[in-house]
């Protein structure tokens, strides 16, 4: 069946997919957003000693760095790819999720979460100075925190995290009912939509409960680093292409190139990718066969990713002109892109040589910004860029407006990311010369300044965005005929057609 064409034997778009539930989505995305980038540039200034809110406890670095994080994986990232969720499992599967009145309740759930782990950041210090707080983890024979737990993008208090571990469970059972439902051959975006679901679920226990209470000492470091390196290709990365497998080929109006490659893909990720964590932890006590086997599985995963970059080449030859005119698309290929130097500089960096060199630099920032906002984050904002008019019913206000939005991104977030490279590279020769530790931090003074403006330009963009959003909204009432708002059938045809 081809797409836009109506049939009474399939439900029909606006039967199945809850649209308001999916904007609420893209608000709170946007709105935790914002506020990751303000405290990005908030950490920013005080590096290069421009902070205007020095000496306010409740504003500093080491509370900001850490919400500027959180922000962005369970604000930004979680609420973006939920909304993704609520959209494409519907139209891929022709039936609703499970239940709506659980969708909301996920919803507020979720959001009570990130703003409990915001506000436990912020104030948690001040809860541990009372006397009461002692005596209740005394009498309960377990030490806990009220505020934020001391593991990096696990800073969510203890009494949080059983509520997002059942929030997870939940979420997996109201997708997957759908999805287990359908008959026939699953498309490949589903595989990584319900591989997400269980990693993603096992991944969050790991990492906030073995730490915590199961595994003591340096061995609950360890598995605090495979707990980050995991979150990011076991729950980020699987929901992330399982959303470019269907967005990029409707865009296109064509088939993905071939659906062997994608399941290579996708069981190379599977394999591989749960074998890397260990290398955050080279030249350490844990034994060399496990360093050596995370640098081979960590340089197999950029032989994984080089399928997928093939396949969605594959799918685009023959209609590169779609470039120049489509901006979600040129969101996706650039993203693609920096995924493809982001595991290229990640095979690159974990070897044994280069870590003496590159280990706790700037390069290390540098190559977390560029996979977290040049990559996930700018998929991200090409899906925005493609549904905000088919959810409002209403072409955008300005093209303008999103061509600058897409190239202050993709040119701030490049800036940043060679600027950071090149900044950690001479901390590196710098420490290894046995110079004292100011003079690295003296040096580094020109490529801080230059990330400020760096991230000030992705900000820039960004404002635009949201402006223009704003804008949008605010135009003439919505009709049916803008823009190609596919809501005829449930489903575009094109990617189950392999």
């Amino acid at each position: 069946m081809s797409e836009g064409s109506s049939s009474p034997d399939f439900p029909q778009h606006d039967e199945i997919v809850n649209e308001r539930l999916v904007r609420w989505y893209f608000y709170m995305a946007l709105t935790f957003m914002l506020i990751s980038m303000l405290g990005g540039l908030l950490m920013a200034a005080q590096l290069i000693h421009w902070n205007p809110l020095n000496g306010i406890e409740y504003l500093s670095a080491g509370r900001w760095r850490m919400v500027h994080t959180n922000a962005i994986a369970y604000g930004f990232l979680a609420n973006s790819f939920l909304g993704v969720l609520h959209w494409v499992v519907p139209r891929l599967t022709l039936r609703p999720v499970l239940s709506n009145r659980l969708s909301y309740f996920i919803f507020f759930a979720w959001q009570f979460v990130v703003l409990s782990t915001a506000a436990g950041i912020i104030i948690g210090p001040s809860f541990q100075d009372q006397a009461w707080v002692a005596e209740l983890s005394k009498s309960l024979n377990i030490a806990f925190s009220l505020g934020a737990q001391g593991l990096e993008w696990g800073e969510t208090p203890f009494w949080i995290d059983p509520v997002a571990q059942l929030g997870l469970l939940l979420l997996a059972i109201n997708f997957g009912s759908p999805i287990f439902q359908q008959k026939g051959p699953m498309y490949v975006t589903l595989w990584y939509f319900l591989a997400a679901f269980v990693w993603t679920f096992l991944t969050y226990g790991m990492g906030n409960f073995l730490p915590e209470y199961a595994v003591p000492g340096t061995s609950a470091g360890a598995i605090g680093g495979l707990f980050i390196h995991d979150l990011v290709g076991l729950f980020v990365t699987p929901l992330g292409w399982g959303m470019m497998y269907y967005f990029v080929p409707i865009i296109l109006k064509r088939p993905i190139w071939s659906h062997g490659l994608s399941l290579v893909g996708f069981w190379g990720l599977a394999f591989f990718y749960p074998l890397q964590g260990i290398h955050h932890f080279l030249y350490t006590p844990i034994p060399m066969f496990l360093q050596y086997g995370a640098v081979i599985s960590t340089i197999a995963v950029e032989l994984v990713v080089m399928t997928v970059i093939i396949n969605f080449i594959g799918t685009v030859w023959g209609a590169t002109d779609i470039f120049k005119k489509n901006i979600p698309i040129r969101w996706f290929y650039a993203g693609m892109i920096l995924y493809f130097v982001t595991c290229a500089q990640c095979a690159l960096q974990v070897t044994m040589t280069f870590q003496k060199l590159i280990h706790f630099t700037d390069w290390v920032v540098g190559h977390a910004h560029l996979v977290m906002f040049g990559v996930f984050s700018m998929w991200i904002f090409g899906v925005m860029t493609y549904l905000f008019p088919r959810l409002l019913k209403r072409e955008w206000y300005s093209n303008t407006l999103c061509e600058i939005h897409f190239w202050a991104s993709f040119v701030g977030v490049i800036i940043m990311f060679l600027d950071l490279m090149f900044a950690g590279l001479f901390q590196g020769f710098y420490w290894a010369s046995l110079q004292p530790w100011d003079v690295s931090v003296e040096v580094s003074q020109p490529f801080w300044v230059v990330r400020i403006f760096a991230g000030l330009t992705m900000f820039g963009g960004f404002l635009c965005f949201l402006y223009n959003l704003f804008m949008t909204m605010q135009s003439a009432e919505s009709t049916e005929t803008a823009p190609d708002l596919e809501n005829k059938t449930a489903i575009n045809y094109q990617v189950m057609d392999h």
